[in-house]
């Protein structure tokens, strides 16, 4: 059977079910206007750890445990962890994998890993490869500051573009029976580099890849913006989210009220004081885990468009002068028949 749509996009005809999720953040992502829809908010952002990195594992590690728990089934049930992070060579996320007896495929797709895991675990469902299945990713502001950018030792002042990374996991247990939201579709997408090299200015650096994702969307299936209740870009901020509006209207797409950022949602920006909004995988999980899951599961939301956005820069490239490829992803999240 064919499951292929249009160009980049394939119909998921199971529906894989989204059984159960989990998100766990930090205390300043606790103190947002989306805390009411968190499952943990840690009282310190090093959890008790000797280290971010390490911090960032343990919220990892508790946000699957939990979707287990709440999955109310046990870790040999389950085929495949679906994962990953920011850090040099998935370091929260591979060690994060001791704790599990879980075969474990690592991804990377920067911000845009909880979309691209959402994906796969969805796709080794529908195709019969895996009765259970686990997406997950993490994302820890401090540990991203000192890779990325500088320590925050160092004091430095953030440009009014900048975007600040959450600190949070997000996971999603998958399975393939149940009265619960499904995937629907899922739409791969393609590098897109503008030219953009400032690493504060991720926004603009990935807004043509979530147009490119979302457009393509919109081509494969037929379906147009009013058909969702919320279409939510992963993590662009404010600068990024009105790049994406303004550029996806050239094609005819008004995306209008139901379009959200993820980076733009989860910190009130003046009073916190997070310039253009969050970012990192843990930003796009947290809300889609947890804001986004809820209000499907309430009946508030009947389809949900996730498009995590993810720029894929190193320290190296940076250094080196290159410019910062862009990748979006989009799942459909669905309610109903």
């Amino acid at each position: 059977m064919n499951k292929r749509v249009g160009k980049q996009t394939i119909e998921l005809k199971t529906k894989p079910r989204i059984i159960a999720t989990t998100s766990v953040v930090g205390p300043k992502e606790g103190e947002g206007p989306l805390s009411m829809y968190f499952d943990k908010i840690l009282k310190d952002d090093i959890n008790g750890e000797k280290s971010f990195e390490k911090a960032e594992t343990s919220i990892l590690i508790d946000s699957i445990k939990e979707t287990i728990f709440k999955g109310n089934i046990t870790e040999d049930k389950i085929n495949y962890i679906i994962s990953g992070d920011l850090l040099n060579q998935l370091t929260a996320t591979n060690f994060a994998m001791r704790e599990f007896k879980i075969p474990f495929l690592g991804i990377y797709g920067a911000c845009s890993t909880m979309a691209q895991a959402i994906g796969i675990a969805a796709m080794l469902i529908d195709g019969n490869f895996a009765e259970y299945t686990i997406a997950a990713t993490s994302s820890h502001f401090s540990s991203a500051e000192r890779q990325f950018r500088m320590p925050l030792e160092m004091g430095s002042q953030r440009a009014p573009s900048a975007q600040w990374t959450v600190t949070g996991s997000g996971s999603m247990l998958f399975g393939t029976k149940g009265n619960f939201p499904f995937v629907k579709y899922v739409t791969t997408g393609m590098v897109k580099d503008y030219g953009v090299k400032d690493a504060n200015n991720m926004g603009a650096a990935m807004a043509p890849a979530a147009v490119d994702t979302i457009k393509q969307h919109f081509l494969d299936t037929g379906r147009k913006p009013d058909d969702y209740d919320i279409i939510a870009t992963g993590d662009l901020g404010s600068i990024g989210r009105k790049i994406t509006q303004d550029l996806i209207s050239e094609y005819g797409f008004n995306l209008g009220k139901n379009y959200i950022d993820c980076g733009e949602e989860i910190f009130d920006h003046d009073r916190q004081k997070t310039h253009s909004g969050g970012s990192g995988c843990g930003c796009s999980a947290v809300v889609s885990t947890g804001f986004l899951y809820k209000g499907l599961v309430e009946g508030k939301f009947k389809r949900v468009l996730l498009v995590s956005t993810g720029a894929l820069m190193s320290t190296t490239s940076s250094l080196q002068g290159e410019s910062i490829p862009g990748i979006a992803h989009a799942v459909s999240l669905e309610v109903g028949v």
